[in-house]
């Protein structure tokens, strides 16, 4: 009879879900009140200021959650490990692309020659981004930090960046596999993060959690990279002390399979 009381009590919760201009839903873990938004980290113009209702949200919250604090953490590109040059690292056809995609980001292949691959891919996917008109300080947890320390709100990291750079420097080869996925998938890419931006800027999928996206990565990376990051975070809320808080992560990690919401309603 209690997990049917308890079944009940779940499905009234979900019937009565509010619907959000932006990608968000709110989730309830015992006495803990999460407003868990779909961010991206860079963002356009037009996407200035925050929505009113999530400035509401910020301000009614014991805390903000972020995956890092980006507004106090080292840049990754600091890092300057030396390694083979590119040309032993990828097959003549992936060099080819990569030449190409230089020569349209202005990008000087010889800075790059032997970087850690994960850093190449996260310079190359940085300037596309900011080919498509994205900046850093428009994205929606940058602005959600900023109006956190304007308020006076305690910043909780689900990670960090030194754990998310850790991560980096995990990957095989030296992130190789990344690099890779970013230029086969590049213009897969470039949808997707215009996608993202059309859902802060004219309205979310209908349904958080259920909706189908290409992926950019391959199925170790995405375990890697989504599944396991997901499930570690969401151990992580179901820990915090009793609140309500704002929580803000990659808006991809909404949806598709192995989604956060869904972890976080089965747990």
């Amino acid at each position: 009879m209690g997990n049917f009381g308890h079944g009940l009590q779940t499905l009234w919760r979900r019937l009565r879900s509010v619907s959000y201009r932006y990608p968000a839903l709110d989730i309830r873990l015992g006495q803990r009140h999460l407003h868990l938004v779909g961010s991206i980290h860079m963002g356009t113009r037009n996407m200035l200021p925050l929505p009113a209702v999530l400035n509401e949200k910020l301000q009614q919250a014991d805390a903000l959650i972020v995956e890092a604090d980006i507004t106090a953490g080292a840049s990754p590109f600091s890092e300057s490990e030396i390694c083979a040059s590119l040309a032993e690292r990828l097959s003549a056809e992936q060099l080819q692309e990569l030449q190409r995609r230089c020569e349209e980001l202005s990008i000087d292949p010889e800075r790059i020659d032997t970087l850690p691959a994960w850093q190449v891919a996260l310079m190359l996917q940085a300037q596309q981004a900011q080919r498509l008109g994205l900046r850093a300080d428009c994205g929606i947890d940058y602005q959600l930090l900023q109006a956190a320390r304007e308020q006076q709100k305690k910043v909780i990291e689900l990670e960090g960046p030194e754990a998310q750079l850790a991560l980096l420097k995990s990957l095989p080869d030296n992130g190789l596999p990344l690099l890779q996925d970013t230029l086969t998938h590049w213009q897969t890419n470039a949808r997707l993060l215009q996608t993202m931006v059309s859902w802060w800027l004219e309205a979310p999928p209908g349904s958080v959690g259920k909706l189908a996206l290409p992926s950019t990565f391959s199925n170790s990376l995405n375990d890697l990279l989504m599944h396991q990051r997901n499930q570690q975070w969401c151990r992580f809320l179901h820990d915090l002390p009793p609140g309500n808080y704002l929580v803000a992560v990659g808006a991809l990690h909404l949806y598709g399979e192995g989604n956060l919401p869904g972890l976080l309603s089965q747990k």
